[in-house]
């Protein structure tokens, strides 16, 4: 018989076990009963084609409208041409040099269809894909395959698939798996179970992949929802429960400090938020307990002031504050700013510097040696009270006198080892408080998930002053006409006095890779267009080019000469995503925008109408309309409100996609629960969890929970879960 540790080679064969092994990392039996369908095809109910996305591999049920067979005119051999339908859209196949394909579909017939998604001429399309027809039971290459009346129910299961094995291949693979499957021991505690009304966990697993009808799928998925749920849950807790053992320094207010002196010289009213998160900040400096809080807020809404003020009530008490950036160009960035807003205050040990002031040191790894030694020393001995750096911060060899905060910016640039080096830099046996920062709006199922272990705040309100943004979607395959529209609007911008960006994905030296895994062409690159808008549409204005290549200091005589007014518009990467504030820039052109996740093209929204005047953002895109990436862009252009983009953004996200793998290097856990459609489950399971944690630390009593955590997220996702 079969457990869930067997390696599937001994189960499915080598062939099919090696196929799903190079598609999907699945190596045992029990990987392969957790690769859940991701969806199921009802007899008769075909799969809706709007929404598929350009380059990923799909498999839909659709009827075939016509077939054609023609010789091709620019290649030699034949071209079969099949049109699918959903009943509202269509679909094009295209078979080369396959003819027999014209013997095996007729129109009218319904099948299962399974390839890679292309665009031709604006159109979608499927090339030479892998087919079964629902009535026969054979493949389109003619080699047997299970027959789908085996489904019960007419329930087909559509797992994710890729070229190597098709879908109706991989559950032949888990029916034969099912079949000789020895009974599969619970991990959840029967009074658990019961307390809660869930069904068993191996009845669950059988229902998921063979269900008989819907009812038995909806409980199925209710029961394997709280496997996942409950996993991450108490593994945050478990990480809780072991950072309270390490204290922080008590860092209460202190009257009449740099704190009250900044404040009294604000020449602005703080926003209610700001108040509101800031007084939460106070209360847990001064506690003992290290704060680990995150900042969420609107691209310009004052998190930087909330982070300045924080500081201050930390070198108040005799500790010093250090802020990590993601980019060179945003620390000296921050650097610049804090100074700016500090002014005497952050002058100390200069002339004409306030009593008490503190001093702001850039430690960057660009500085030369002499710059490099001071920043170091100013750090080591306590006279930098903030010190602002990249992840040059993090190496073992820079040192402070008293680290009492660390605040972390755009956390979602730092790899998990970045953000985790500077916890162990307050001192013996002592963590300093953690701030982490995002302008990346986070939705409370993901808070609770990814960062369950932070105190979250937000800052929605946005100061007096910014200007609105409209956002245009600009697709070109479509209506090309409207790019050289565009580049005119951008030189209206600078008639006008203003300045503009242009975003590409990527550099265009040679260090860059190919356009990724699809089929398009590669992603426009900043060297490329700016040659081309320098001596084409744009000719005559002044250009300059921002990238992560170019040397630290060429990176800050560009940002300065932009600041200055003396570049009108700056082509760049994404370096310009967060901490460049031009309040004069009022254009942006983001090219290829669909290769841009939907919170990075807020992100770099956000880069303009930070003036008095309008800010115009254009989005341009080869992607044909009624993709979920056209989608994902129509989003975009409809709202500037971050909170609403992050709940869009989750809605067309894969499922299984939950804990950013990007982030932690390793592939998710999670593939049942929806941070959308599951919050209540997820809320529940962070009271379970903390009440199991709080009686039993390491579950010793609950073996087949802990094993259930280990399984779900894994050594090195519990890290992440701890460091994010």
């Amino acid at each position: 018989m079969t457990a869930l540790s067997d390696r599937l080679d001994r189960v499915v064969g080598k062939k099919s076990a090696d196929a799903l092994a190079t598609a999907f990392k699945l190596e045992t039996v029990g990987d392969l009963l957790r690769h859940y369908p991701r969806r199921y095809a009802e007899r008769g109910q075909l799969t809706d084609i709007a929404g598929l996305e350009v380059g990923e591999h799909v498999t839909v049920m659709a009827k075939v409208v016509s077939v054609n067979k023609r010789q091709m005119k620019t290649k030699r051999g034949s071209l079969v041409e099949v049109s699918l339908t959903d009943g509202k859209r269509s679909l094009d196949c295209a078979f080369f040099n396959q003819p027999w394909h014209v013997d095996k579909l007729k129109p009218g017939m319904s099948a299962l269809f399974a390839g890679k998604v292309t665009a031709f001429r604006t159109k979608l399309q499927l090339a030479n894909p892998d087919y079964q027809l629902l009535d026969g039971d054979t493949d389109a290459d003619g080699a047997d395959v299970p027959a789908v009346e085996e489904f019960a129910g007419g329930l087909i299961p559509v797992y994710p698939a890729s070229a190597k094995i098709q879908s109706w291949q991989i559950a032949q693979c888990v029916q034969q798996t099912l079949t000789m499957l020895d009974a599969i021991e619970d991990p959840f505690p029967d009074e658990l179970r019961a307390k809660l009304g869930l069904p068993g966990y191996e009845e669950s697993v059988r229902s998921i992949h063979r269900p008989a009808e819907w009812s038995d799928l909806e409980t199925a998925r209710t029961r394997l929802k709280w496997d996942e749920a409950l996993s991450v849950q108490l593994a945050l807790a478990q990480r809780r429960r072991a950072a309270e053992a390490r204290p922080a320094p008590e860092c209460p207010p202190k009257p009449g400090g740099l704190h009250d002196a900044f404040d009294a010289r604000l020449p602005f009213t703080l926003t209610a938020g700001q108040v509101e998160v800031g007084e939460a900040i106070a209360a847990d400096l001064a506690g003992s307990h290290p704060m680990n809080r995150l900042l969420q807020g609107e691209v310009g809404s004052g998190k930087t002031i909330v982070a300045l003020r924080a500081m201050l009530q930390v070198i108040d008490s005799g500790r010093q504050a250090a802020m990590l950036a993601p980019t060179e160009v945003l620390a000296a960035q921050h650097a610049r700013s804090l100074r700016e807003l500090l002014g005497d205050l952050g002058q100390g040990g200069e002339l004409g510097a306030a009593d008490a002031a503190t001093r702001v040191t850039l430690l960057t790894g660009s500085l030369n040696t002499a710059q490099r030694k001071q920043a170091m020393l100013d750090a080591a001995s306590g006279a930098a009270g903030i010190v602002v750096g990249t992840h040059a911060l993090i190496q073992d060899k820079v040192s402070f006198a008293e680290l009492g905060l660390v605040v972390v910016d755009e956390q979602h640039r730092f790899g998990v080892e970045q953000r985790d080096a500077l916890r162990g830099r307050a001192g013996a046996n002592l963590s300093p408080h953690v701030l982490v920062m995002t302008a990346t709006p986070i939705p409370r199922t993901v808070a609770m998930t990814v960062y369950g272990d932070l105190e979250t705040s937000a800052l929605r309100e946005l100061p007096a002053g910014r200007s609105p943004i409209a956002t245009t979607v600009v697709p070109v395959a479509e209506k090309p006409a409207w790019l050289d529209r565009v580049w005119q609007r951008v030189r209206e911008e600078v008639a006008g006095g203003h300045q503009g960006y242009v975003v590409c994905p990527r550099i265009g030296d040679e260090e860059d890779g190919p356009g990724g895994n699809d089929d398009r062409r590669p992603p426009l690159a900043v060297l490329d267009v700016a040659a081309e808008l320098s001596a084409g549409p744009l000719a005559g204005l002044r250009l300059g080019i921002l990238h992560g290549r170019l040397p630290a200091d060429e990176k800050d005589t560009v940002m300065r000469a932009f600041a200055a007014g003396e570049i009108d518009v700056l082509v760049a990467t994404t370096v310009v995503e967060v901490g460049v504030n031009v309040p004069n820039a009022t254009g942006m052109v983001i090219l290829d925008a669909d290769r841009f996740g939907v919170s990075q093209l807020h992100q770099l929204r956000g880069r303009v109408g930070r003036g008095s005047a309008a800010g115009v953002c254009l989005l341009v895109t080869e992607m044909p309309g009624g993709t979920s990436t056209r989608d994902r862009l129509d989003a975009v252009a409809s709202t500037l409100d971050g909170f609403e983009l992050a709940r869009m953004d989750l809605e067309l996200r894969r499922e299984g996609d939950i804990l950013g793998a990007s982030q932690s290097g390793a592939k998710s856990g999670l593939k049942m629960l929806s941070l959308i459609r599951d919050e209540q489950v997820i809320a529940d399971a962070r009271v379970v969890a903390q009440a199991l944690v709080a009686d039993d630390a390491k579950l010793a009593a609950f073996p087949g929970l802990a094993h259930m955590v280990h399984q779900v997220v894994d050594s090195d996702r519990a890290e992440y879960l701890e460091k994010a």
